[in-house]
């Protein structure tokens, strides 16, 4: 088949060459070859998958494609008779103004009179050139089709080659998908595709259809004929990889390349021709919402990488071509892209069990639309789940489509009940530890385990009076009812969920990567199905230690929950917690560096206190330190105000003899600070120069300052460390800590408990943002020196606004002067 008509053939064999020889891209070279090590068997017959030099954008001017403008056309019929020769002599030619359309098939007017009354085929058009003769009209296209010609007259010689070149690209490409679409020899097919692909990659117009429509076009070629051989397959992949080094390939392509991924993983393509084209992907998509096949094209190439002889080593090696050899990735959408492919990947292997259990479409209902409501499997009926209290059985199979008859309503109660009972309804009458009840799945085995004391029973039953609350020390010694729902997967699934969770555990080493992996884990994205899936959690583990272990507040504290009411992965790893496994090691180390950072320790103790009290009390009973010193400090600050917690805290420290020493020390401490606070002493004080934060704390220590109101700390060595000792001071409400070390560790802590200060002298201290902003808490401050400190225009926008009584504010040499 000949497309070579006109000044702009396609090509045809003579491009088979070039099309065979591809170069490898520079960031792909260490990643290639690892992985070509493993695989010296596989051979294309293609060649090898190297992009050619030849295949680059031709020089010279460049044009965007057109679909639409005005022109003015004039046609000549073949002259047949004396008087015809005299009509379209170019002395009579008449010219008509059109507003021409370029269809996918036809050239069209938006007014069909005159010559453009019938659109004009882009079939019927026999040559296409630029006229040349001699006295010709200006800027003229020539039309030859059978019968005669049409002129087609632009206004300058741009918009002349403009319409030259869109028209022959459009005549060129309807040709190519006619005959594409009725494939006849492959051997032909494949010379054609090249002179296709090759069309493209030369043509000078710009424009995002230039590469997107022969990709569509192969696709559709692909989707309708599904019995290619792999030789095939991989043929047709070479032929249009330069197409894929700046584009997207098309959903219809991607599900061909996941099918390719999944049948032939340790092929050569995938790893030479995919890999640019994953790489593209995850560099430039900005949303897998609009094209979910991409990021499935994704999670199939990752596990073809797997499939290989090196296995995770080369996805690692993959993850690390991804982000560069720099300690800084350049590319800001690779992380959330990996991180987006991961979690769908996760959820998959989840997706028939998640599906049965909610009723709600599949991934591969969405994908073909979604089915009727009545057409979907029924929901996994919960009941199955909870076996019989009288007579359990041991073992219990059932199939998730099984429907038992509903139970009857009782009297006075809706004829239509709910089909489901949820799991947290109560039911006193289960017995205390009644065998799994299992579910089978089609392929996912469902195990459910329940594990119900007495104890909390009797805590649920028991009275609920205003100020009463639950015995603590009762709570430590047995565990709460927990409903623990375990799935065991089918091998492939639980292959899946491996590499997945380790590429999750290679992207937290990355220093660069793990705020923004911290963040966007920070809602806890995963089913909760796959929280109780062991090696999972065991991956999940190492990536929310690498979260704690990280120095910066803005990776720790996304261990913290999103919003109050609502787990993050510092509940989920406390004792009881559902992804809890080290008898609490990993929740006091998160407890400790959270409380070395957290701007609000109070409020951060409260909450602990809140909803976290019995584990802290566990892990001090078991001698951990932190645990031990969080209820001191709970004790200290008066958090809390039930005396028989207290007391139960107390004998809970008293214990052991780490907590035995503390708590020693806090009643030492206390005396001091009830002997401090007794009414009487100076109510002005000075340090002299270069005092230092020992030399503070002798001082207070030495006498009583009950009524001390105004302290100057200026030009002495004090640092963070003195707010200890300030914050014992009850009547303090000057302090200048002019030219001090005084940081925002210090101010935090001042912001939560002097609240009466009214006056403070911050100037030429190495306060910043972080700190002033914890000052937002002291309503009572009237005057206030930041001069010559790190704050800026908007802390002091926002400080203004947060307190009413400011009036006196020295902001001069910051950046908010």
């Amino acid at each position: 088949m000949d497309f070579n008509s006109g000044s702009g053939g396609g090509g045809g064999g003579g491009n088979e060459l070039h099309n065979n020889q591809f170069y490898q891209c520079e960031e792909n070279k260490p990643l290639l070859g690892e992985m070509s090590e493993g695989n010296n068997n596989t051979k294309l017959g293609a060649g090898p998958c190297k992009r050619s030099l030849h295949h680059c954008s031709s020089s010279g001017m460049r044009y965007k494609l057109l679909h639409e403008g005005d022109i003015q056309v004039c046609v000549v019929k073949h002259p047949r008779t004396f008087l015809s020769k005299i009509l379209t002599s170019k002395f009579l030619r008449r010219w008509e103004p059109h507003h021409l359309t370029l269809t996918d098939s036809s050239l069209t007017s938006a007014t069909p009179t005159g010559y453009m009354e019938t659109s004009l085929s882009y079939s019927s058009i026999e040559d296409l050139q630029l006229l040349s003769w001699d006295n010709a009209p200006k800027y003229c296209v020539q039309l030859s089709f059978p019968g005669g010609t049409v002129l087609l007259q632009a206004a300058n010689s741009y918009l002349r080659d403009q319409w030259f070149h869109s028209l022959q690209w459009k005549k060129k490409i309807y040709k190519y998908r006619k005959v594409l679409n009725n494939p006849s020899r492959w051997d032909v097919v494949l010379k054609e595709i090249r002179a296709l692909v090759d069309m493209a990659l030369t043509s000078p117009l710009q424009d995002e259809s230039i590469h997107q429509a022969p990709l569509h076009i192969i696709s559709t070629l692909l989707a309708e004929n599904s019995n290619l051989s792999p030789q095939d397959h991989e043929n047709i992949i070479v032929a249009i990889a330069p197409l894929l080094e700046n584009n997207h390939p098309p959903p219809d392509l991607c599900e061909f390349f996941c099918k390719h991924c999944r049948e032939r993983p340790r092929s050569m393509v995938v790893i030479e021709v995919f890999t640019p084209v994953v790489q593209r992907i995850l560099k430039h998509n900005m949303d897998f919402g609009k094209c979910p096949r991409l990021r499935l094209f994704t999670q199939e190439y990752i596990l073809a990488l797997n499939e290989l002889n090196a296995g995770m080593e080369v996805v690692k090696k993959f993850v690390h071509s991804m982000h560069g050899p720099t300690g800084q990735c350049p590319h800001p959408r690779v992380l959330p892209n990996l991180v987006a492919v991961c979690l769908a990947a996760i959820y998959s292997c989840y997706e028939e069990f998640i599906n049965s259990r909610d009723n709600s479409p599949s991934l591969k209902e969405i994908r073909n639309g979604c089915q009727q409501q009545n057409d979907r499997k029924p929901p996994m009926p919960l009941r199955l789940l909870r076996p019989e209290p009288p007579t359990p059985p041991p073992t219990t199979l059932l199939p998730l489509s099984t429907n038992p008859a509903p139970p009857q309503p009782p009297p006075n109660t809706s004829p239509n009940p709910p089909p489901s009972i949820p799991i947290t309804s109560p039911t006193p009458t289960l017995p205390l530890s009644p065998p799994p009840s299992v579910v089978n799945s089609s392929e996912i085995l469902v195990e459910l385990e329940r594990n119900n004391n007495s104890a909390n029973t009797k805590r649920k039953a028991g009275p609920s009076g205003g100020d009463s609350e639950p015995n603590l020390i009762d709570c430590l010694l047995v565990s709460p009812a927990v409903n623990t729902l375990s799935i065991q997967l089918p091998a492939q699934a639980d292959r899946v969920l491996g590499c997945f969770a380790l590429i999750l555990k290679m992207l937290s080493d990355y220093d660069d990567w793990r705020p923004a992996l911290a963040s966007l884990l920070q809602p806890i994205p995963f089913p909760k199905e796959a929280l109780a899936h062991a090696k999972f959690t065991k991956e999940l583990k190492y990536v929310i230690q690498r979260f704690a272990e990280d120095p910066r507040q803005e990776v720790h504290s996304c261990l913290l929950s999103v919003r109050s009411g609502k787990d993050g992965w510092f509940q989920l790893y406390s004792p009881g917690g559902v992804a809890c496994d080290d008898d609490g090691e990993l929740f006091a180390s998160m407890v400790h560096i959270l409380m070395g950072s957290c701007y609000k320790t109070k409020k951060f103790l409260l909450s602990l206190a809140e909803n976290k009290l019995g584990p802290c009390m566990l892990l001090a009973l078991r001698g951990n330190q932190t645990m031990v010193e969080i209820l001191c400090l709970m004790l200290e600050y008066n958090i809390i105000e039930n005396k028989d917690t207290q007391l139960q805290i107390i004998s809970t420290l008293e214990s052991t003899q780490v907590g035995l020493r503390m708590y020693e020390q806090l009643c030492d401490r206390q005396r001091e600070l009830k002997e401090l606070q007794r009414k009487g002493g100076p109510t002005r004080l000075t340090l002299p120069s270069k005092s230092t934060d020992a030399d503070l704390a002798r001082l207070l220590s030495s006498g009583s300052f009950g009524n001390l109101e105004n302290l100057s700390l200026a030009f002495t060595n004090v640092t963070s460390a003195c707010a200890e000792q300030l914050i014992k001071l009850p009547s303090l409400k000057q302090l200048n800590l002019w030219s001090t070390q005084f940081g925002d560790a210090g101010l935090r802590l001042l912001s939560e408990h002097l609240a009466c200060l009214q006056v403070l002298n911050l100037c030429e201290t190495p306060v910043t943002d972080a700190g002033l902003l914890a000052l937002s808490s002291m309503k009572s401050l009237c005057s206030l020196n930041m001069n010559s400190t790190k704050l800026t225009a908007d802390t002091y926008e926002d400080l203004k606004a947060k307190l009413p009584n400011l009036k006196d504010v020295d902001v001069r040499y910051t950046e908010a002067w």
